[in-house]
């Protein structure tokens, strides 16, 4: 064939293929039973004047709305941070003093020899102790504390800070997973949503992970303890770390209700090992240091949040109390957005939310509760990676239940860009999320922490400011 046909041929096809994609419809024809789609111009045009977030523009500018100018009046800086600062943690009425009896309590935590605890509950986001791991280095730098906190006496979700294993008569139940989950025949599951029953001879054994991931804070512990209940006669439990043999402890079959049973080591270690003996629930076990803020991570997989009102409350609020939560955090929202489908899905949803919020005020009092919404999740449409339909309605909506119901809001979603930002953040070298355009990298996640950890700790150096000003002239300035 000559070559001029040859030539001619290729234009006519790419000719063709031009009046497709000028003419076809954008959302294709139907051909019986089958869709027919076509490369769209009217698409090709908006994917072009797609806004394209600078991911590393973006995390400078995060960084640097934590900083006061040399220029900022001091109470000027703080009144605009909260206020405008996309950042911020939003709060109840706008009430700058939300934090101020947490605080109290955090900053006399060593002096005092006391321990008081962060509770971070979420979906999956949070597996491998992400984004709960800075804001825990965050906190105990400032107020002191080590270890990496509570988890399960025994789980078959791995941590990357803290490598547990067990041995003897065990089993555990969960009250969230899916057909394979293991339910208990009460509701008995305590503050980490779960629960081992031990009816026998059992040992948990505790080592501080070397994952490169771990933070320095975490990397020891000098306190060890076991939150139990539901005694059997004769229940012992003992620990063993290096040469330290601490006094074991025996629980009567009379003891009231849950214990708190801890073992102060005297000493930083990285492994620890519980002997038990008898029968008993226990509702997790802690690697914690003497004194300061704990941070507990608890990954709840596949979770939307809306399982807490099932817990037994005498069980939660023994629980909560004993040892010594003061700060709730609840991370949901992203499992639920693929059956949001209508505003009427939204609005069941944040009903539901709402009660999981006034059932943790009624368990633990002295907390104070912080929701975090989804961050950006994408998904194909016409072959681009958008954000799923209603989900920023769906954080607005989650930002004014909390508000509604006296808990703090945190927004990742905009902190990350908004809408279509995790495509981009997929795309960062190195990545900050994942192919699924749902879940964060290590690297992602320390940076969403990190600006969690900020904005909770401005709150907190305001808070310092203010002991030495007037009260007067502060309520006057930050409400005027």
């Amino acid at each position: 064939m000559k070559a001029w046909k040859v030539l001619l041929f290729i234009c006519s096809v790419l000719f063709l293929f031009c009046i497709g994609w000028v003419l076809f419809p954008a959302d294709g024809v139907e051909v019986g039973d089958i869709r027919l789609k076509f490369a769209s111009l009217r698409r090709a045009m908006e994917g072009s004047n797609e806004s394209k977030i600078d991911v590393d523009s973006l995390v400078r500018a995060i960084d640097g709305s934590f900083t006061m100018d040399a220029v900022d009046d001091t109470l000027s800086f703080y009144k605009k941070f909260f206020t405008e600062n996309a950042d911020r943690i939003h709060l109840p009425g706008n009430d700058y003093r939300f934090f101020d009896e947490v605080f109290a309590d955090f900053e006399t935590a060593s002096e005092e020899g006391k321990l008081y605890r962060i509770k971070h509950y979420g979906d999956s986001q949070l597996e491998m102790d992400r984004i709960s791991s800075v804001l825990r280095q965050g906190l105990q730098e400032r107020f002191g504390g080590t270890g990496t906190g509570m988890f399960p006496a025994l789980s078959n979700v791995p941590s990357s800070s803290v490598n547990a294993s067990y041995s003897g008569g065990m089993v555990h139940y969960t009250m969230y997973g899916d057909s394979t989950t293991v339910r208990a025949p009460h509701t008995r599951y305590g503050p980490m949503a779960q629960l081992t029953n031990l009816y026998g001879p059992g040992t948990v054994t505790m080592k501080v992970s070397s994952a490169s991931t771990v933070k320095p804070l975490a990397m020891t512990f000098s306190r060890v303890s076991v939150l139990a209940g539901r005694f059997g006669e004769g229940f012992k439990v003992s620990v063993k770390a290096d040469t330290l043999r601490p006094e074991p402890v025996v629980l009567s079959k009379d003891t009231l209700g849950a214990a708190l049973v801890t073992f102060d080591l005297g000493q930083e270690v990285k492994k620890a090992s519980l002997s038990l003996g008898g029968s008993c629930e226990i509702y997790g076990v802690y690697a914690d240091g003497a004194s300061g803020v704990a941070v507990d991570n608890i990954p709840l997989r596949g979770c939307s949040g809306t399982i807490f009102t099932r817990i037994d409350k005498t069980a939660m609020t023994r629980g909560l109390d004993l040892d010594g939560t003061r700060i709730i955090i609840l991370q949901f929202g992203g499992n639920y957005m693929p059956v949001t489908k209508s505003q009427k899905n939204i609005d069941l949803y944040t009903e539901k939310i709402a009660e999981q919020i006034r059932y943790f005020h009624e368990v633990a009092p002295k907390a104070k509760i912080i929701f975090i919404g989804p961050s950006d999740m994408g998904r194909s449409v016409n072959g681009r990676i958008q954000t799923w339909p209603l989900l920023p309605e769906m954080v607005e909506a989650l930002r004014k239940t909390a508000l509604e119901n006296d808990a703090a809001f945190w927004d990742i979603f905009h902190m990350m860009g908004g809408e279509n930002s995790m495509a981009r953040w997929v795309a960062h070298r190195p990545p900050y999320a994942g192919p699924d355009y749902i879940h964060f990298t290590t690297k992602g996640s320390d940076i969403v922490d990190d600006a969690l950890t900020r904005s909770l700790l401005i709150y907190y150096d305001f808070y310092t400011l203010r002991k030495g000003l007037p009260q007067a002239r502060v309520e006057s300035y930050m409400r005027k």
